[in-house]
């Protein structure tokens, strides 16, 4: 049996605030964002750190939420089942950077996408970014694999302040387990 003794050595190593192993929905992204909120020093942040991390939390969580595969099924309110995403979501930091990090089972289909969209945004600077943003928003979205047009990845990737890393894990036939980690930087980018 794990002993919590070996979350919590874990977590301190690792630098890690807060994690969450949740079934995600709409409705509950406002309840771990105040979680975030009481772990993570914002007051002692420059002006858009705190913006930064937050953005990245909604557009991380909202990822899992268009991509994860349903893996759970749960009595929801009023005793109705619901299928809903499960993944993990952590922030941390080191002397630098704050650094969030999402994981979720997703369809092993959409692993080509989401490598080519972040490999490509990884290859942009912020001024790249900010026109490839405009230019997506502009136009069509005919990618059946893409739910969001891959806005989220971009809105990620102008925050970071490294390259966003990635992996995917293979899982049984037909699933893999994908991992994203974002980095922000503790003083502001100039």
């Amino acid at each position: 049996m794990s002993s919590a003794l070996n979350y919590y050595n874990m977590m301190k190593e690792d630098n890690i605030k807060t994690i969450f192993n949740i079934t995600f929905s709409a409705d509950n992204i406002g309840s771990y964002a105040e979680i975030i909120e009481k772990h993570v020093p914002f007051d002692e942040m420059p002006p858009n750190v705190p913006g930064f991390i937050f953005s990245v939390f909604i557009e991380q969580v909202t990822n899992v939420l268009l991509y994860a595969e349903k893996e759970l099924r749960y009595s929801g309110k009023y005793g109705k089942v619901v299928d809903a995403p499960m993944g993990v979501f952590l922030i941390g930091e080191n002397e630098q950077a704050y650094f969030s990090q999402t994981g979720n089972v997703i369809k092993e289909e959409y692993t080509e996408f989401i490598k080519e969209s972040i490999d490509h945004l990884n290859t942009l600077n912020k001024q790249e970014l900010r026109e490839y943003c405009k230019e997506q928003r502009r136009s069509e979205n005919t990618n059946p694999i893409s739910k969001g047009a891959g806005l989220g990845f971009i809105e990620i990737a102008k925050r970071a302040s490294a390259p966003i890393e990635y992996a995917f894990t293979p899982l049984e036939e037909g699933l893999a387990f994908f991992t994203m980690l974002v980095k922000i930087n503790k003083q502001e980018d100039k």
